[in-house]
């Protein structure tokens, strides 16, 4: 389906995204002091204690791991909830591919510091919330994975909700000039579907369309596959970045799938998985986003313009003065240096297009201002 409906924006430095979360599976857990944990009993039990399973690719990786299961109650969710932390190196797991195996993610990552060092859970309200509201605890970097959300968050506060199958995650990420902070969730966008062509090119399987729809959401075929949330705050002279990514993978459910427009293209019985997925993002997002840091965003910019779905777009500003409702047709030419859509009307007007206050429907072409009351 098509999004008909107007969707809200909000602030550049605050961007939506559509979370999903699973219904209950089974897996089994096993530690050394042979617990057993019924995953199906409580996933969706949400006063359950919060288990993170911590690991990373390094000795000393795993030694700040180590000493945070020692802490034990070194993070908190932001209702001051429970969040138990065991290392994933002592636990045995009889697991499918609903679980999401991190030892096989760590072996396909070639990163010097994006995702290294691993929270994952098989449930969780919110990976943000965790990567968010321990920002301080954790090394930058930092991925928390889940099989699970519940308490996902999307546009206007909207709790959204998926099979299993789509890839959930959120890292951090710290930035020291805030003026270019806005334009990160186009650099993930970038390394979303870039990660997507690496692993098809790799493997020998067929050109999928991944597309950008402006401002962080990833579409396929005309409907989305997955979205982007970024939030930051300033501590200490610096920018603290919190973003989380929504990818379907596996899930036919709630629009399409990458393994079911792979399956109409290709004879092939390769899938994609969440751990290749994952891997390849973060080989690719960090090789982007050194060029981004140390280059500027104007090195990525042609590469993000092939990809989006946007250049030589028409659409019509409906705008109000003294009660009447103006409508202007613009052309959209591509990005400001801030982030935000630079159009030009018929009249050769220059138009800079800001996600807050204003409600976008691409697919109507239409672009309408927030009008109060």
């Amino acid at each position: 389906m098509l999004f008909a409906s107007f969707h809200r924006l909000v602030a550049a430095h605050r961007h939506p995204l559509l979370y999903l979360s699973y219904p209950s599976y089974s897996c089994r857990y096993t530690s050394r002091y042979r617990r057993l944990l019924s995953v199906d009993r409580t996933v969706m039990d949400s006063s359950a204690p919060i288990v993170l399973y911590l690991s990373g690719r390094t000795a000393a990786e795993m030694e700040v791991a180590e000493s945070m299961v020692i802490r034990g109650d070194c993070l908190r969710l932001p209702d001051d909830g429970e969040v138990k932390l065991v290392l994933n190196s002592d636990v045995e797991r009889q697991c499918s591919k609903k679980t999401f195996n991190v030892d096989e993610f760590l072996k396909r990552l070639s990163t010097k510091q994006f995702g290294r060092f691993v929270a994952w859970s098989p449930r969780l309200p919110s990976t943000h919330d965790v990567v968010s509201h321990n920002f301080s605890e954790l090394p930058i970097g930092t991925v928390c994975v889940a099989d699970l959300q519940y308490k996902g968050r999307g546009r206007s506060k909207n709790v959204w909700a998926s099979p299993v199958g789509c890839l959930l995650f959120s890292f951090t990420i710290q930035m020291d000039d805030g003026r270019i902070v806005p334009l990160l969730q186009y650099v993930i966008s970038l390394a979303i579907t870039e990660a997507v062509k690496e692993i098809c090119d790799k493997n020998g399987l067929p050109y999928l369309d991944l597309r950008i729809k402006w401002p962080n959401d990833i579409y396929l075929n005309g409907l989305k596959v997955g979205g982007i949330l970024c939030t930051s705050s300033y501590k200490s002279k610096k920018f603290n970045v919190s973003a989380g990514i929504g990818l379907n993978v596996h899930n036919n459910e709630p629009t399409i799938c990458l393994n079911k427009v792979l399956r109409e293209l290709s004879h092939s019985s390769y899938e994609f998985s969440r751990e290749e997925m994952l891997g390849a993002f973060f080989n690719k997002f960090e090789e982007l986003y050194d060029k981004f840091i140390h280059e500027g965003f104007q090195t990525l910019e042609e590469l993000y313009y092939r990809t989006w779905l946007h250049s030589g777009q028409r659409v019509i500003v409906q705008d109000k003065s003294e009660g009447q409702v103006i409508e202007n047709v613009v052309t959209i030419q591509g990005l400001t240096p801030s982030g935000y859509l630079l159009a030009f009307g018929d009249d050769g007007q220059l138009s800079e297009l800001h996600p807050d206050g204003n409600s976008f429907d691409f697919f109507k072409g239409l672009v309408r201002r927030k009008f109060d009351g």
